[in-house]
C-alpha cells in the first residue's frame, strides 16, 4: 500500500503593517542619506588625518618610509635649529592675520550689517553686492588683488598718483612692511560679506519693540549698538569667531596665489600652510621634501585648531549666557 506524500503548505509571509512599512522606509532613507557622507568623510578626511599622524613618527627618504623615530620629527618642528624659527615665524603671522581679520572682517561685517539693517536706499542691491566677493573663487580673488597691487599699473598706486600722494605709492607685495597687510586686506574684502549677512540675520531676529523703546529713552546710536544689539547677536559672534579662528590657521590660498610658496619677501608673509606644503612636497627653490616633518607639522596644526577652537567656542558660549 503506497503512501501519498502531501506537500507541506508554503509558509505565508507575515503581513507588514503600515506602521512597520513607514518605519522601514524611514530607516532606509536615513541610511541612504547618512552612509555615503560617512564613507566619504572616512576616506577623504579621517583616513588622511590618521595617516598623517602615523607618518609623523617615521623618517622619510623621498617617498620611501624609513625607520621609526618616535617624537623626533615633532621635536625638530618645534625646537630644531633649522625648522623651528620658520615655523614660529609663520605661526606669528597666522596670529597677526587672526587679530586683524577679527577687527577688519568681522568688525567691518558687523557695522555693514547695521547699515543694511536700517534699510538705506537700495539696500536690497547692497545686500547682494556685499556677498558677491564671497562666491568668487579664492584663486580669482588672489589674482585680482595681485593686479590691483601691482606697483606699475595697479589701481591702488594709480589712485594714489591721481590725488598727488606719490610718496605713498609702494610695491605693496614686494615690501616686507606691507606685504602681510595687503594679504589680510584682500582676504577681508573676499569674505566680509559672510559675517555681514550672518550679523544681519541676527539683527533681524531682535524684536523691533526693544530698539524702538531704547530710542525713545534717548539711547545714542553707539549705546544702542554696544549695550543692546551686540549682546543680542552674541550667538552669531560665536559662530563667526570660531570659523575665523579655524580659517586663519588654515590660511593658504590667498598667500599662495599672491606671493608664492616662499612667503616672499624675506618670509614676511610666511604662514603655517605654506611651511607645511613646501616641507612635505618641496618647491621650486628647495626641492627637498620630508613627509615626516610635514606630517608632524600638519598634526600639530590640527591639534592646535581642535583644542583652541573648542576652548574658544566654550568661552563664547558662556559669554552668551552672561549677556
Amino acid at each position: 500500500m503506497g503512501f501519498i506524500r502531501r506537500s507541506s503548505p508554503k509558509a505565508r509571509p507575515m503581513p507588514v503593517s503600515p506602521k512597520q512599512a513607514r518605519t522601514l522606509k524611514h530607516r532606509s532613507w536615513v541610511a541612504f542619506l547618512v552612509v555615503p557622507p560617512v564613507v566619504f568623510m572616512s576616506l577623504f578626511v579621517v583616513y588622511p588625518i590618521l595617516s598623517a599622524f602615523a607618518y609623523a613618527f617615521y623618517e622619510w627618504r623621498g617617498l620611501a618610509r624609513g625607520e621609526f623615530v618616535g617624537l623626533a620629527n615633532f621635536k625638530e618642528v618645534l625646537l630644531g635649529a633649522t625648522m623651528a624659527p620658520t615655523v614660529w615665524n609663520a605661526f606669528l603671522h597666522n596670529v597677526y592675520a587672526l587679530v586683524a581679520l577679527m577687527i577688519i572682517q568681522n568688525g567691518g561685517g558687523f557695522f555693514l550689517a547695521w547699515l543694511l539693517y536700517k534699510e538705506p536706499f537700495g539696500f536690497r542691491f547692497h545686500r547682494v553686492a556685499v556677498f558677491v566677493p564671497v562666491v568668487l573663487s579664492t584663486i580669482i580673488v588672489g589674482f585680482l588683488w595681485k593686479l590691483f597691487l601691482n606697483p606699475n599699473f595697479g589701481i591702488i598706486n594709480q589712485a594714489i598718483y591721481s590725488i598727488g600722494l606719490d610718496s605713498w605709492a609702494k610695491p605693496w607685495l614686494g615690501d616686507s612692511s606691507t606685504a602681510l597687510g595687503a594679504l589680510i586686506l584682500a582676504n577681508a574684502w573676499h569674505f566680509v560679506g559672510f559675517p555681514t549677512l550672518v550679523y544681519l540675520a541676527g539683527m533681524q531676529r531682535i524684536p523691533s519693540e526693544i530698539i524702538e523703546a531704547a530710542r525713545l529713552d534717548g539711547t545714542t546710536e553707539w549705546q544702542l549698538l554696544k549695550n543692546i544689539v551686540w549682546p543680542l547677536v552674541a550667538p552669531s559672534t560665536t559662530i563667526l569667531f570660531t570659523l575665523l579662528f579655524i580659517g586663519a590657521f588654515n590660511w593658504f590660498e590667498i598667500p599662495y596665489v599672491m606671493v608664492g610658496l616662499d612667503g616672499s619677501p624675506f618670509g614676511s608673509t610666511d604662514v603655517l600652510g605654506l611651511v607645511f606644503y613646501r616641507t612635505a612636497f618641496g618647491n621650486q627653490s628647495a626641492s627637498i621634501q620630508n613627509f615626516g616633518l610635514g606630517s608632524a607639522l600638519a598634526t600639530l596644526i590640527f591639534l592646535f585648531i581642535v583644542v583652541f577652537a573648542s576652548m574658544l567656542t566654550l568661552w563664547l558660549r558662556r559669554r552668551e549666557i552672561q549677556f
